[in-house]
């Protein structure tokens, strides 16, 4: 580049001066006569079909958080006891670990869980590895009489990605529970398949109902039945001998086959007689007492019959880490077919009521052909704007870029889904612009030197080597820093910075290695590249009058120049504004359009499961009501099959009898018009009057968009004590129940519920010789569905359980329990009710802690017209601001970090947790990209202030990005900021190019004026064709419900970026001369209407012509010619390239004529109005190209009007004037006094033009 300032010498060398290649020009001459080129070419499409095959597909990003469950517990304590006992040293040893994000417990009356949570990216097995030694170093502070620790994993391999519905009208859910365990144990054969259970109703129990009455008559307790029972059930090796040479085992006991059997047992002898088992209990095979309820429903419609509320299981299955969910699903489903009519009978259907895999595939699917159609938009540009043949080396090196891409994501371990394929789509726009640079340049080359040659090929594109690297990593450098975000938002976005730094390399590496080779097979004739620039030459003119008509004006009139920066100023502001009054939302990230939703019932706590039930089925009838329903599965009692989001809410414990949940599935999109979030508020609209008739809390949960969260809305409370918490959280609650942009509130505090406590009376239970334990037993064996083992009936290879316990009759009234016979030393048995009473008890609440402290939660959702959760929580705030907590301080607030202080206080979390640290890890990204952008344009430029200009345009793409997103009536999401972190690289792209160019020229002796005319009247073409390259590629993101953020910001971001940078940068780089030509150089023309009088340089240059290759001035007008020392990065003025459909080109370029004409004629008739300070000038004689001021002498005379056809030694006779700036030329002069007639050599070539002389005088 060059930097200076000064004149070169008039003197053209012979040959060009030998230079070094550089790493482009290296590149390109390896590759450009190699037959290493094809083959390339030939492996890297191979490559990437071989990755394009074989990445797996997902619809979103494999995220990895491990979470680890650790479940211990601690009969008969209070929660406060199991707490301080147990959970506070779980937490207390789970902290030490490392890697671990938070820690969570809940310590409910003789249980405990805490909850591992470690930082995202941590992988499992390691963190399951030393969750497990940690335990296992310290089970010395867990206390005595807990029970050993329970550890279950679960991350985002354990998420079942397939389930299938097994229903009937004919068969029970016992029999589907059997026929459901066969049919796992088949589809487990698949190879890659995970973790798999089946959720189910009642299953096949065999049931021993005992009757305290009847035992208590004989004196038989329940103890001596159950040892009776497991002693029968049993069979063991008792030894070996040796019989006939032959080692023989000796095997005794048998195996209870049938009911028959067990009721026939002797469990005892009264009045020497046996007593049987028949006698005191009632011994059944069928399905167990109803703890859980699995029910199917589906609405009649295309190739399905109705089904209201048919038994039914669920089987579910997840994936292997790695694997293809597209191929597991489809090998899957294939399978289960072949199992229909054999393992699953006739009267027994299949429903397919998650299918991840699918829904990959059909995501991929339609992103791909966004792909393709992005593809093929940038390819017609690219035909419509440069000709058949560049479009030719656009349509074959973009689906390479991408293909090898694709390739480089299965070696880095990324899966091809949705955020992946919306970086490809986004990176569409700016990988084509290398290819473009390229060509334009070559083509320039080949018309400047008369010959097509490879030599000149290799050389241009040395020529525009280093700006393009410098561009490309410029680009690079904005988008790399966002793949460091923390938390979840880190991997779920890092594809696109990350496969979009990717295909920038490979771009440029293919702009410099393939680019060349496919010129040559693809090589236009130097007359077709002649013709062509005709039709592109006209159009440069008008666009350096439209240029000089705006620009000058606004440097020399200093009101239009304020006006214009105001203007700016303005339009930044009110953008910016757009936040304050709420036109522009702020959120996370909107919700998709999924296939299904789920519906969460709490009933108030202690609320039996019929009852559940019940107010379940009405729900259901509810939402059977919605047109674009098409199958619903309830689950009462137990979890539905988990996903990602449930397994971070921990929906898969949700097995208690007051808790519910419904599948609801919809049409595919095809066959409906709203989307499932607008059907997500009708479902809600629908349940709401359920949920306050039976004071249920009911929650419509959506798939989250993005990083799943326990709610929407998260007030986490903090006290100092258990009853200031509990009163803070109802007055919390309340104030979130009557917030206008929230909805379906809750807290963790459990409704008012009892439980039964059985007073032992221990002087009693001495005097008759009753242990404690065993009361304890006997009543488990009464009451909690005692377990006996397993038993295999005959026909059957899968055993099933074997309960002890009282009838549900009894079991309901504990009082007719009064019999029930307890082991006695002393008297053999003695009835219960001598041993004490039961009582009626209040439950205590459950103990919530996080990171060791005392919480509560208080959640919401969010709804209403700007639908954020940030809007709740403001409103909230604002009414809880004069709040006083019970202790008489007021309620602090925390929007970030958790309070340290010993008063009440809520802290925000959910989704404004995730969405503050994405935010603020975006904006350091941010920062860090400016960083180095600025290093980089430094380094290349030499100065400080050149590139603080070059990055002016990028704070005033929100000018563009915020209204675009107003229009649009969209939010301002984590992917519009992944928009406008791009821009930047992008805008600085484009400035580089303009202010690389302006330098050249200047350094060759052009005024500064003329020369940022000139380079915006040259770049004005490739920078518009990258724009609309991007633009169109954002086209297709707007689509995207999720990524319509990205593609809003980068559409409106791009366009007004485009606008400015072609005004805002020439302006910049002269109110910055000093820094942009630190020699000094005359500003140039002041004159608003003068343009230069010939199309490719200044009048200041056009005397300066070498004596070897001198024209007449209409021979210029008339010949496409070029500097001899072009541009590194030259526009396509002089790029010609042949024309293919003159008439769709030629419309093309009258549109745009037409509407820079429109822009031109009113900013001229603004120009009319001259300033208050400034007199009006006389006009001067009119040129055919517009007004010209007559030359001033010395004494400020006027001499005579110019005549901008006159040849070179006319114009310069005597001592020679600038048309442009009016003085003395000296260097013209010289120049005009050695004019001679061009050589044959200069004809073919065209004039090269030189700057020479003695150094122009420093603008004052």
């Amino acid at each position: 580049m060059h930097n200076g300032c000064q004149t070169p010498e008039p003197e053209i060398p012979e040959t060009r001066p030998s230079r070094s290649l550089g790493l482009a020009g290296s590149i390109a001459k390896i590759f450009v006569s190699s037959p290493l080129a094809p083959l390339l070419l030939i492996v890297l499409l191979a490559a990437g079909i071989l990755g394009l095959i074989s990445t797996p597909r997902a619809s979103n990003p494999q995220i990895s958080v491990p979470m680890i469950d650790i479940f211990v517990g601690y009969p008969g304590h209070s929660p406060a006891e199991v707490s301080r006992m147990v959970s506070d040293p779980l937490e207390r040893m789970m902290s030490e670990l490392p890697g671990v994000r938070h820690v969570y417990s809940v310590s409910n009356r003789g249980e405990s869980m805490v909850t591992v949570r470690f930082q995202v990216g941590r992988r499992m097995g390691p963190s399951l590895v030393e969750v497990y030694n940690k335990l296992a170093a310290n089970m010395n502070r867990i206390p005595p009489g807990a029970t050993h620790p329970l550890v279950r994993a679960k991350g985002i391999n354990s998420v079942p990605f397939m389930t299938f519905t097994l229903w009937s009208r004919e068969v029970g859910p016992a029999t589907l529970n059997e026929i459901a365990r066969t049919a796992l144990q088949h589809l487990k054969q698949v190879p890659q398949t995970g973790e798999s259970f089946i959720v189910h109703g009642p299953q096949e129990t065999l049931t021993v109902d005992i009757h305290p009455g009847r035992l208590a008559a004989y004196g038989i307790t329940p103890q001596q039945v159950a040892q009776t029972i497991k002693a029968s059930n049993a069979q063991t090796e008792t030894g070996r001998t040796d019989v006939q040479n032959m080692q023989m085992r000796i095997v005794t006991g048998q195996f209870l086959r049938t009911p028959a059997e067990v009721r026939n047992l002797v469990v005892g002898v009264y009045e020497g007689e046996p007593v049987y088992l028949f006698q005191v209990a009632q011994v059944r095979l069928g399905p167990s007492d109803p703890h859980s309820l699995v029910t199917y429903y589906q609405k009649a419609g295309k190739n399905q019959p109705e089904v209201d509320g048919a038994p039914a299981v669920t089987i579910a299955l997840a994936k292997i880490a790695g694997s293809n969910g597209v191929t597991v699903a489809r090998a899957l489903i294939q399978k289960m077919h072949s199992l229909e009519g054999t393992v699953i009978p006739g009267n027994v259907h299949v429903s397919i009521t998650r299918d991840n895999g699918k829904k990959a595939n059909a995501k991929v699917d339609s992103l791909l052909f966004k792909l393709f159609v992005a593809t093929a938009a940038v390819t017609l540009l690219i035909l419509l704007a440069l000709g058949w043949r560049a479009a030719a080396v656009v349509v074959i090196t973009i689906p390479l870029i991408l293909l090898i891409t694709v390739f480089s994501a299965w070696l880095l371990g990324i899966t091809i889904n949705r955020v992946s394929l919306f970086g490809l789509i986004f990176s569409i726009g700016i990988l084509v612009d290398d290819s473009i640079v390229i060509v334009e340049n070559v083509y320039r080359r080949w018309l400047q030197e008369g010959t097509t040659s490879t030599e000149t090929l290799i050389d241009a594109v040395r020529e525009v080597g280093n700006p393009t690297i410098l561009a490309t990593f410029t680009v690079i450098a904005a988008l790399l820093p966002m793949g460091f975000v923390g938390g979840m938002m880190g991997p779920y976005m890092a594809p696109i910075p990350v496969l979009g730094s990717v295909a920038m390399l490979f771009s440029l590496f293919t702009a410099f290695a393939l680019a060349p080779w496919l010129m040559l097979r693809f090589k236009p004739s130097l007359k077709a590249l002649e013709r062509m620039h005709k039709g592109e030459h006209r159009q440069a003119t008008w666009l350096r009058k439209f240029f000089r008509n705006t620009l000058i004006p606004l440097i020399r009139r200093k009101f239009y120049g304020r006006l214009f920066l105001g203007g700016i100023v303005v339009a930044f502001f009110a953008s910016l504004a757009l936040f304050l009054v709420e036109w522009v939302p702020f959120t996370m990230l909107p919700h998709g359009n999924s296939s299904a939703f789920n519906v969460v019932i709490n009933m108030p706590a202690g609320t039996a499961m019929p009852v559940t039930a019940n107010v379940t089925a009405e729900v259901v009838q509810s939402l059977q009501g919605m047109k674009d329903v098409r199958a619903l599965q309830s689950y009462v009692g137990t979890p539905e099959p988990y996903d990602f989001n449930g397994m971070v809410r921990h929906y898969y414990l949700r097995n208690q009898p007051w808790q519910a949940m419904i599948h609801v599935q919809l049409l595919d999109k095809a066959e409906r018009s709203a989307s499932s979030s607008e059907l997500a508020v009708v479902a809600r609209r629908l349940i709401t009057p359920i949920a306050a008739q039976h004071q249920a809390h009911i929650v419509v949960v959506q798939s989250p968009p993005g990083p799943p969260v326990l709610a929407p809305v998260v007030a986490e409370v903090y006290g100092p004590s258990a009853a200031i918490r509990d009163a803070v959280t109802r007055q919390v609650t309340a104030e979130f129940a009557r917030a206008k942009n929230l909805t379906e509130v809750d807290n963790t505090l459990e409704a008012p519920h009892d439980y039964w406590h059985f007073h032992l009376n221990a002087i009693k239970a001495g005097m008759a010789g009753v242990r404690p334990s065993a009361l304890n037993e006997t009543l488990a064996m009464t009451l909690g569905g005692y377990k006996l083992g397993n038993f295999t009936p005959y026909g059957q290879n899968l055993a099933v359980p074997a309960v002890l316990q009282a009838p549900l009759a009894l079991r309901s009234n504990v009082y007719s329990l009064a019999a029930l016979p307890v082991p006695s030393v002393s008297y053999g048995a003695v009835p219960l009710y001598t041993l004490g009473h039961f009582d009626r008890k209040r439950a205590e609440q459950p103990i919530y802690q996080q990171d060791l402290k005392p919480v509560e939660y208080v959640t919401a959702g969010s709804r209403g017209r700007l639908d954020a959760p940030l809007y709740g929580m403001l409103e909230v705030e604002d009414a809880l601001s004069g709040y006083l907590t019970p202790d008489g301080h007021p309620l602090g607030i925390d929007w970030i970090s958790v309070p340290s202080g010993n008063h009440a206080t809520i802290k925000w979390g959910g989704a404004w947790t995730v969405t503050y640290k994405t935010f603020r890890d975006m904006g350091i990204a941010f920062a860090v990209a400016i960083v180095l952008i600025y290093m980089l344009v430094v380094w290349e430029f030499g100065n400080f202030v050149i590139p603080a200009i070059i990055m002016v345009p990028i704070p005033l793409t929100l000018i563009g990005i915020l209204p675009g997103h107003w229009l649009f009536g969209a939010s301002f999401t984590a992917t519009s900021m992944i928009g406008f972190i791009a821009l930047a690289g992008i805008i600085v792209r484009n400035s580089i190019l303009l202010v690389d160019y302006s330098q050249q020229r200047v350094a060759e002796g052009m005024p500064v004026m003329d020369a940022l005319i000139e380079a915006c009247a040259t770049r004005t073409r490739p920078i518009v064709i990258t724009a609309l390259a991007l633009m169109l590629g954002s086209a297709e993101i707007i689509t995207s419900p999720i990524f319509r953020g990205m593609g809003i910001s980068l559409l409106f971001g791009v366009m007004i970026s485009t606008i400015l940078t072609l005004l805002v940068i020439p302006l910049g780089c002269v109110s910055g001369r000093a820094a942009f030509c630190p020699a000094g150089m005359d500003l140039g023309d002041t004159q608003p209407n003068n343009p230069p009088p010939f199309p490719f340089a200044p009048a200041s240059m056009q005397v300066s012509l070498s004596p070897r290759d001198s024209l007449a001035r209409s021979d210029i007008q008339s010949a496409a010619l070029v500097q001899d020392t072009p541009p590194k990065d030259a526009g396509p003025l002089t790029m010609t390239l042949e024309m293919i459909g003159q008439d769709i080109r030629a419309f093309f370029r009258a549109i745009t004529k037409i509407l820079l004409a429109l822009l031109g004629q009113l900013w001229a008739w603004l120009m009319k109005r001259p300033a208050a300070h400034n007199k009006p000038e006389a006009p001067g004689p009119q040129s055919p190209s517009g007004p010209v001021s007559p030359p001033q002498g010395p004494d400020g005379s006027s001499q005579g009007p110019v005549n901008p056809h006159a040849s070179t030694s006319e114009s310069t006779s005597g001592s020679a004037k600038s048309p442009v700036s009016g003085q003395s030329n000296p260097v013209a002069t010289k120049a005009a006094e050695t004019t001679a007639p061009p050589s044959p050599r200069a004809k073919a070539r065209g004039i090269h033009l030189r700057s020479s002389g003695s150094k122009p005088k420093k603008e004052d």
